[in-house]
């Protein structure tokens, strides 16, 4: 008997054979079945179905088959089968029923067998074949549902998904679907602020929640990637219903308040779509949440947003050509320093606009995260610093003498590795110094890999580049943390500005900022300054420089020349 003798993973390891397990409680039997798998197969013999199911606990990882008598004494076999299919581990070991009773052939296809062998076992060659092809299904359908689901949730993988989608629209074609897309937003902060494991249990509960509704209402759901699910199910009047199933398994863990789900639909009664378009679209409308001002929390694609898709799919395409041709071209928003006698221009921060012959004047608060969104950003920038670079390196030959300007750098630029080379290319092209330009960084930028960005940060301002901060207060920057920026300018977020009044929070909140300015020993700059009030309290608590409309709008390169240089 092929028992014990050499433990089963060390066989398989040395000769990958697989094992089967033969249960039935005639000696005789389990020697004539050995007998004729033994040259293929390694074989564990158990007398029980008792004895069967402690092997099958200790040995499940190793066992490829399970031949099993149904009438033994003790528990009959259809047992040992209810006790297997109850446990998801062992229900995925296949099993052949071994009887002499025909009738019980369809009750223990019913149960879980994946087939069925007649005593006596006198066609050899018939069993062989049928353990064979028994194990060779089993390993089939382990890889497939191996790759198929998500290890995690447990839903199906993005390939998988989409080739059931396909199939149900092909022996659905008259039913109407909704493609959805879900994202619990800002993810990332939970496995910062609770652990990864507890985000792990975040996204289990979105699955439970999305899977409840797939079956009730007859569709697919699938983990795409991260914290970002789809489902795919009959059209629905009310949505309500589907996020509260959601939020309904995640309080079992978090509070509601601190639950963010963002949904996107796409609706296709007609499937006048294809599959990838339909979640494409559902994708689009799920982004759009934050900017829909909508109270629910899920947005449904719609004719609007088709059409801005085609706008902004218009503007992209010839983005190379918009460059080369100078639809971008530069302003500036003067800086007034005001501590000193009258307030005079110091500075100024170079802004950018597109006059697009097609769509005339296009606004940089559209364009821009349209840019950054679509990893156009860099190029953009570029074209932005040059263009100031030639016009600084101008002046300097015309009035020997240079206003220093600021340009805002991205996130994007700071990761570009030749960004450093670039700049010093620039300076020296125009006949510059370095501390002629000012490099805006966002405060947010310092918050990601903080570390790579102030090595880079601390570089350019070795090499002579003014730093400053723009937005601060916007961010997330720990003043501990403020000791050790690169920082010779601190810029004040212009929502500061807005609602200052003498005494009030804001204003408490802007002096305590320019108080940290005087700590670190550098200027403190507040732009979207607006009116005489504001300019009067800023200048009173000792804000150095003013930047906004109260002063001056953004100047061509003209009307600044003839402002600072008369």
């Amino acid at each position: 008997m092929k028992n014990d003798t050499l433990d089963i993973q060390v066989r398989q390891e040395q000769g990958f054979r697989r094992t089967v397990l033969i249960v039935d409680d005639e000696e005789v039997n389990l020697r004539i079945i050995s007998k004729i798998i033994e040259d293929e197969y390694d074989t564990i013999l158990a007398k029980s179905g008792e004895e069967a199911l402690e092997i099958i606990r200790e040995k499940k990882d190793f066992i490829s088959l399970i031949l099993l008598d149904l009438f033994m004494s003790g528990m009959h076999g259809h047992e040992v089968i209810d006790v297997l299919q109850e446990d998801e581990e062992l229900k995925k070991i296949p099993v052949i029923v071994l009887t002499s009773d025909k009738a019980a052939e369809v009750e223990s296809l019913q149960r879980g067998a994946v087939d069925f062998l007649s005593k006596p076992f006198d066609h050899p060659a018939v069993i062989k074949a049928r353990v064979r092809r028994s194990i060779e299904l089993s390993i089939d359908r382990n890889i497939i549902s191996n790759t198929g689901t998500d290890p995690l949730t447990g839903l199906l993988t993005k390939q998988f998904f989409f080739q059931y989608a396909l199939e149900y629209d092909k022996f659905h074609p008259d039913q109407g679907v909704d493609a959805i897309a879900i994202n619990f937003t800002k993810f990332h902060l939970v496995n910062e602020l609770y652990g990864r494991s507890f985000g792990d249990k975040v996204l289990c509960k979105i699955a439970d929640g999305l899977r409840n509704i797939a079956r009730s209402c007859g569709g697919v759901a699938c983990r795409l990637d991260a914290d970002i699910f789809y489902l795919y199910i009959e059209h629905q009047n009310n949505y309500d219903a589907l996020i509260e199933e959601i939020k309904k398994h995640l309080e079992h863990i978090m509070k509601p308040s601190d639950i963010r789900i963002r949904v996107g639909i796409y609706q296709d009664i007609n499937r006048m779509d294809t599959l990838h378009q339909r979640f494409d679209r559902a994708v689009v409308a799920s982004n759009m949440h934050d900017k829909s001002m909508q109270s629910k929390p899920y947005v449904i694609y719609d004719s609007a947003m088709h059409e801005q898709e085609l706008y902004e799919a218009r503007l992209l395409e010839n983005i190379d050509q918009a460059i080369k041709n100078d639809q971008f071209h530069i302003v500036l928003q003067p800086k007034y320093h005001v501590q000193e006698g009258e307030p005079k221009i110091c500075g100024a921060e170079v802004l950018v606009r597109w006059d697009n012959p097609k769509f005339g004047r296009i606004s940089p608060d559209y364009f821009v995260p349209l840019f950054e969104e679509n990893g156009l950003i860099k190029e953009l920038d570029r074209y932005v610093w040059s263009k100031a670079a030639k016009q600084l390196g101008e002046w300097k030959k015309r009035y020997n003498s240079v206003i220093p300007v600021s340009v805002n750098v991205s996130r994007v630029d700071v990761f570009d590795p030749d960004l450093t080379d670039f700049l010093l290319d620039m300076i020296d092209d125009n006949g510059l110094k370095p501390s002629d330009v000012h490099l805006e960084i966002t405060e947010t930028a310092y918050t990601d890999s903080t570390s790579q960005v102030l090595n880079v940060v601390k570089d350019l301002q070795f090499l002579g580049f003014k730093i400053e901060m723009d937005d601060f207060g916007k961010g997330y920057s720990s003043l501990n943390m403020l000791t050790s920026l690169p920082i010779d300018v601190l810029k004040l977020d212009m929502a500061f500005i807005q609602g200052i009044a003498s005494g009030n929070r804001e204003m408490k909140m802007v002096e305590f900022i320019i108080g940290i300015g005087r700590f670190l020993g550098v200027p403190v700059v507040a732009e979207g300054v607006e009116t005489e009030q504001q300019y009067r309290l800023l200048k009173d608590a000792g804000c150095d420089l003013i930047q906004g409309y109260y002063f001056s709008k953004p100047l061509t390169p003209e009307e600044f020349e003839s402002a600072a240089f008369s």
